[in-house]
């Protein structure tokens, strides 16, 4: 079996950085090269990201410039031996107001230049929409623009959400007929195993950045107190950068601050608890790495009501409660069943799965 030319994989950051896309990309290196022995070439596209020269052995250049002539140039140095650039896409990763020019300009320029080149994006957003006032709705249309520009120039997308993939196919005039939708993975790992709630101490965790955990102090505060009350929770464990709240407590059960921690370590906390709070848009649950993380160990992930709509294979009541809009009461029997079905949808698209998917997609021959 020859050994897979490598990926150049273009993204917006990558560790030290806090970075969503990032930390998805680089575990997907990990699992492409123990799986199918696919090296990855890392490509940052912020100027200002500081960070060594590789990760485990992966290469990392950035452009130091965002422009087309920096890009072109940076990625004439990674595909030499390989003629495949992997995208990770999401406007705001690649410039200020969202319309990265210079990486669909360049990108245009370096398929065109050979017919056996392949671009394989990963559309982790499209366009973003806002109130009339805000400057993401006079944006949008050149937003939509550049990412129907990147779907017809790729020879292959994925995204992370079913409306993506349905706009997506609109925006190639259904060149792009099978569009592989992978609701994103836990980057805190996978555990192999979880123990039934019965087996975890009375513990919840709020788990994620700043603006998403003050969320749930001050907009879900009536909610969450009543999620504790119901679980019997003895002790809420606050996770992540500091949200510049007094969380000493909420209705008399003690909160600890645990503040940023390793990926083992927020892994090892969750195994140990029984639910995990969210304040998060439940149209985009597919979205989200922390409700990914609290799916994938075990945890009956809570959140409270945005909207009707349900999708990717996602109900509440059945792979999320919504404690502001209860069916009935939460106890860890009712809970048990949610966390199972949330496990059960998780595994469904785990990493090693979408390592798979994505293999399929980089190797193919183009079409």
């Amino acid at each position: 079996m020859t050994t897979p030319a490598p990926v150049t994989c273009i993204i917006p950051g990558l560790p030290p950085a806090i970075d969503g896309v990032g930390d998805h990309s680089l575990n997907l290196a990990r699992q492409l090269r123990v799986d199918f022995g696919m090296e990855t070439n890392f490509i940052v596209g912020n100027p200002s990201w500081a960070g060594a020269k590789e990760i485990e052995g992966f290469p990392i250049n950035k452009v130091t410039v965002r422009s087309v002539a920096n890009l072109l140039s940076v990625v004439d140095g990674n595909c030499q031996r390989s003629p495949t650039i992997l995208l990770h896409y999401v406007g705001y990763g690649y410039a200020k107001r969202g319309c990265p020019f210079w990486l669909v300009n360049g990108l245009e320029k370096w398929r065109s230049a050979s017919s056996d080149r392949t671009l394989v994006t990963m559309f982790h957003e499209l366009y973003a929409t806002g109130p009339i006032w805000a400057s993401s709705f006079w944006l949008s249309p050149l937003q939509k623009n550049l990412a129907v520009r990147l779907a017809r120039l790729s020879d292959r997308c994925l995204t992370s959400e079913e409306r993506y993939a349905q706009l997506l196919y609109q925006f190639t005039s259904g060149k792009q007929t099978q569009i592989p939708t992978l609701p994103v993975f836990s980057n805190i790992g996978e555990p192999e195993q979880v123990l039934p709630l019965t087996h975890r101490l009375r513990r919840l965790v709020v788990f994620g950045g700043s603006s998403n955990r003050r969320r749930v102090y001050q907009r879900s505060l009536a909610a969450l107190e009543r999620t504790c009350q119901e679980l019997e929770i003895e002790q809420i464990l606050d996770v992540g950068p500091p949200t510049g709240l007094d969380l000493s407590a909420v209705n008399g059960i003690p909160v600890v601050t645990m503040g940023k921690r390793t990926a083992p370590e927020i892994s090892k906390i969750l195994l140990s608890s029984v639910a995990g709070f969210f304040d998060y848009n439940t149209e985009y649950l597919a979205k989200s790495t922390i409700f990914a993380a609290y799916c994938a160990h075990g945890l009956i992930p809570i959140g409270i009501f945005y909207s009707e709509l349900q999708l990717n294979g996602l109900s509440a009541g059945k792979h999320y409660w919504l404690a502001d809009r209860p069916t009935g009461k939460l106890s860890l029997e009712v809970g048990q069943a949610i966390a199972h079905n949330a496990y059960t949808w998780y595994q469904t698209h785990n990493l090693s799965v979408q390592a798979k998917t994505f293999a399929t997609q980089l190797l193919s021959q183009n079409n």
